[in-house]
C-alpha cells in the first residue's frame, strides 16, 4: 500500500483493488492463493468494500477487522492524489467509516469461516502497552454483537 512519501510512487502492496484481484487469479489459478481482506484499504481508496466481498468469496483466506475514517475537510484540502494519510486515519472497529453490520452480513452470506483479525493501527492506541491491551479488549466488545460465536 501507499502511506508514505518514500514508498511513492508504487508502495509496497499491488494487490490493492479488484481489478488486480482478477489478474491476479488469472494469472496465477491456484485455488490455495487468495486474500487477506482488509475493508479499511478500501475506504481510504474511497471505493465498495462489500461488492468484493461477493465476487471474491472463494478467495477470502483471512479477513482484517480494521477500521478507516476519512476526514473530508482534508480530502477536499488536498484531493485523492495525496498520500493517504494525509486524509484517513486508522481506528479500531467502530470508529471509522465502515459499517461493521453490513460487512458481517455480507461477509456470513459468503459463507466465510475463517478468522477475522483485529489488525490495531490507530494511532490513540500506541502509546503504551496498556492501551494496545486495551483496544483489543475494546474492539472485541464492539465485535461481539456481530460474532456468530461466544469467545
Amino acid at each position: 500500500m501507499l502511506f508514505t512519501r518514500d514508498e511513492w510512487p508504487g508502495g509496497k502492496n499491488l494487490a490493492r483493488s479488484p481489478a488486480i484481484w482478477r489478474r491476479m487469479f488469472e494469472d496465477i489459478p491456484s485455488k490455495n492463493f487468495g486474500l487477506n481482506y482488509d475493508p479499511s484499504h478500501l475506504i481510504w481508496q474511497r471505493m465498495d468494500y462489500l461488492a468484493p466481498m461477493r465476487e471474491f468469496k472463494d478467495r477470502l483466506f483471512h479477513v482484517h477487522a480494521k477500521d478507516a475514517r476519512i476526514d473530508t475537510h482534508q480530502l477536499d484540502q488536498v484531493g485523492v492524489l495525496a498520500l493517504p494519510n494525509e486524509y484517513h486515519t486508522p481506528k479500531l472497529p467502530g470508529m471509522g467509516d465502515v459499517d461493521w453490520g453490513k460487512f458481517f452480513s455480507v461477509l456470513t452470506d459468503t459463507g466465510y469461516n475463517g478468522p477475522v483479525t483485529v489488525e490495531v493501527e490507530d494511532r490513540a492506541y500506541e502509546g503504551s502497552l496498556a492501551l494496545r491491551q486495551a483496544s483489543l479488549v475494546q474492539s472485541l466488545a464492539y465485535l461481539r454483537q456481530f460474532l456468530t460465536i461466544d469467545l
